[in-house]
């Protein structure tokens, strides 16, 4: 008899709905903590202990950017930097924070996490290069549902090479642990850097005159914008998959997607310590035509050269699996270029056979001009 009520009440239970089975699992979880039994932060889904692992590799990759006016290490409420001012008469600070994007999704699909780091350092530091600014320091945010250490580490590594490449230190940031934010497997970014530069150098536009040249430096690919309609045309529309290989690249679609972004410090900070530079933009999102009127005066207009530069095979195969017209490519994508600077004409030359020496890949894409009225300021000819 015992064993028949037994097995009669199983029947029973199992033939209650998924939600009140559910429910009751609650309610003697309930019952249980009642009677004395803890619930950890862990148990929240938050891991502490592997997070402070994670704090220890993260101290050494920072050891391995620039640490000149660094003070104190990783793990302290706040980073700190001691400004050596001694050839900065007066001296001004400027900031940029964003982020990578939808290319994170990328990396998502690939798995591939050492790359995307480089990303978030460039879309900082090329924000305040443009400005006359050498990079001090950055900081990091990363965002996971529950903490991947393995991947934690792959992502600051990737950012501690940006650091290097920009020659600037690594002095903190954030690894949070948000159980339930974010789809298993994915995470967010965000990065802070802060720049110095002196208030007689900064590079603002003011200079720039009618018959100033247009020169552009090559971009890596896609770099971190546009890719809302980079996975809309690849995945969606063409249903193609990461490792799907496109001879017009020579490469999988996935390798092409995920190449990062280039970092400009070096290459901009040299020229201007030596030329005449007296504007410079950053083609990120809004593409060349957004960007460029961002430095030039509003009574000039910039006249652009169609085909007067290289332009990348990937972004003649977007435009051609997408069917994208001229004017959203051009206002979606770099196109190629990834900055575009204004020189005086005198010293256009100059400033060509020096990009040239630093193995740049540059192009004289056109020219400044005066505006008449409410025309718009940029003209493709």
């Amino acid at each position: 008899m015992a064993r028949s009520l037994a097995t009669t009440k199983t029947e029973k239970v199992s033939a209650l709905t998924p939600g009140i089975q559910h429910l009751l699992f609650h309610i003697k979880k309930f019952r249980s903590n009642q009677m004395g039994e803890s619930i950890t932060y862990a148990d929240a889904g938050v891991d502490i202990d592997k997070a402070n692992d994670l704090v220890d590799v993260i101290k050494k990759l920072a050891k391995s950017t620039p640490r000149s006016g660094v003070m104190g290490e990783i793990g302290g409420f706040g980073g700190l930097y001691s400004l050596n001012l001694s050839n900065c008469s007066n001296p001004v600070l400027v900031s940029s924070t964003d982020g990578v994007g939808t290319k994170l999704k990328i990396a998502f699909m690939m798995d591939q996490h050492d790359t995307i780091g480089i990303d978030l350092v460039a879309m900082c530091v090329n924000d305040i290069v443009v400005q006359g600014a050498k990079p001090l320091f950055f900081l990091d945010y990363v965002a996971m549902s529950k903490l991947d250490s393995t991947k934690a580490a792959s992502i600051i590594e990737g950012i501690a090479k940006g650091c290097c490449e920009a020659q600037c230190s690594l002095i903190g940031g954030e690894t949070a642990e948000m159980p339930g934010m974010y789809h298993p497997g994915e995470y967010d970014l965000s990065g802070f850097s802060v720049g110095i530069v002196d208030n007689a150098k900064i590079i603002d536009g003011s200079e720039i005159r009618n018959g100033h040249k247009l020169i552009g430096i090559a971009s890596s690919g896609v770099h971190s914008n546009g890719f809302s309609l980079v996975r809309k045309i690849c995945f969606d529309a063409c249903d193609y998959k990461v490792d799907t290989h496109i001879p017009d690249l020579g490469k999988t679609l996935g390798e092409e997607l995920i190449t990062p972004t280039r970092i400009y410090c070096s290459t901009l900070l040299g020229l201007a310590r030596d030329l005449p530079i007296h504007g410079i933009a950053h083609i990120t999102g809004g593409g060349i035509d957004e960007n460029i009127i961002r430095v030039i005066p509003n009574a000039c207009k910039v006249k652009i050269e169609t085909g007067s530069w290289e332009i990348p095979p990937v972004f003649s195969f977007l435009q051609k699996a997408g069917k994208v017209d001229e004017r959203e490519m051009h206002r979606t994508f770099n196109n190629g270029l990834g900055m575009i600077i204004a020189v005086p004409e005198e010293s256009a030359q100059e400033v060509m056979d020096r990009l040239g020496a630093m193995d740049e890949k540059a192009f004289l894409i056109g020219e400044i001009t005066s505006r008449n009225g409410s025309e718009p300021q940029v003209e493709w000819v």
